[in-house]
C-alpha cells in the first residue's frame, strides 16, 4: 500500500482567475510507514501572488524568480505521483490547481496518472462532525508537534498531515492473541487458551456514514472508489 501525501502553495485562490501553483511538497508512505522519500519544488509562477496568499505563505515573487517552472519538473512530479494513493486536506482545491497546471503543458488529469484520492478533510468530518478539521487543529488533536508552522509551505504541511494521517487511520495492527498464563498452569498443554472472537454488525448509523463518505470519496476522485469497484464485481 502506497500513499502520497500531497499539498500545494498557490498565487490565490482560483486557477480561473489564472492564479498558479508555487511550490508542491510530497511524502511518500508505504505500508503506513514514512519512508523518509520526499517530492518538494518551489515554482516560477511568472505572476505576484495576492496579497492574502503571501500573508499564508510567505513566498516573495524576488524568491520565486529563479524557480523552474512547472514543465520543468512535470515529469519527475508524476513519476513521484504514479499509481500512489494521493491523501489531500482539502483535495478539491489542490487537484483544480493542479489540473490547471497539467493541462498548460498538455498533460492529462493527475488522476489518470496517480491512483484514487482521499480528501483527509472530508475524513475528518466524519470523524470529528461540526469540530474544527483544520490541520493545525487536528496536529492538537493527535498530539502532532506543530509549533515549527509560522507559515504554511507545502513539504511542512504534507510532513504534518503523514503523521495526522497515520493517527486518523490508526486502527488495531494485528489480530493475534497472545496466550494466558496463570500461575498454576505449567505445561504447554495447560497453557493454552482459545477465545472466540465476537461477530460485530455494522449499525444504521455506522452504514450511513459509511456510504456517505464513499459518496464524498466518489466526488473528490471524480470517479468510483476502490471499494465501490471491488463490492461490484464480487456482485455484493
Amino acid at each position: 500500500m502506497r500513499w502520497v501525501i500531497l499539498d500545494t502553495e498557490t498565487t490565490g485562490l482560483d486557477p480561473d482567475d489564472g492564479h498558479r501553483v508555487i511550490e508542491i511538497g510530497a511524502v511518500e508512505v508505504i505500508n503506513r510507514s514514512i519512508t523518509g522519500r520526499d517530492f518538494h519544488v518551489y515554482l516560477n509562477p511568472e505572476r505576484d501572488s495576492d496579497p492574502g496568499a503571501l500573508d499564508v505563505h510567505g513566498l516573495t515573487t524576488e524568491f520565486l524568480s529563479d524557480k523552474p517552472k512547472f514543465n520543468h519538473v512535470v515529469a519527475d512530479f508524476l513519476a513521484f505521483v504514479k499509481d500512489a494513493e494521493l491523501i489531500i486536506h482539502n483535495a478539491p482545491f489542490d487537484l483544480k490547481f493542479l489540473n490547471s497546471e497539467l493541462a498548460k503543458v498538455g498533460r492529462p488529469k493527475i488522476t489518470e496518472i496517480s491512483g484514487p484520492v482521499t480528501d483527509s478533510l472530508q475524513h475528518a468530518k466524519l470523524l470529528y462532525p461540526g469540530k474544527r478539521n483544520s490541520l493545525d487543529a487536528l496536529c492538537e488533536r493527535y498530539q502532532v508537534s506543530n509549533a515549527h508552522r509560522t507559515l504554511h509551505g507545502a513539504l511542512l504541511d504534507s510532513r504534518l498531515l503523514a503523521e495526522v494521517w497515520l493517527g486518523m487511520t490508526r486502527g488495531q495492527d494485528s489480530l493475534a492473541i497472545e496466550e494466558v498464563y496463570s500461575a498454576s498452569q505449567n505445561t504447554p498443554s495447560e497453557k493454552k487458551q482459545f477465545y472466540e472472537l465476537p461477530s460485530v454488525v455494522a449499525s444504521t448509523e455506522e452504514l450511513q456514514a459509511h456510504e456517505a463518505y464513499l459518496a464524498a470519496l466518489d466526488k473528490t476522485s471524480g470517479d468510483q472508489t476502490l471499494w465501490r469497484q471491488l463490492t461490484a464485481r464480487s456482485g455484493a
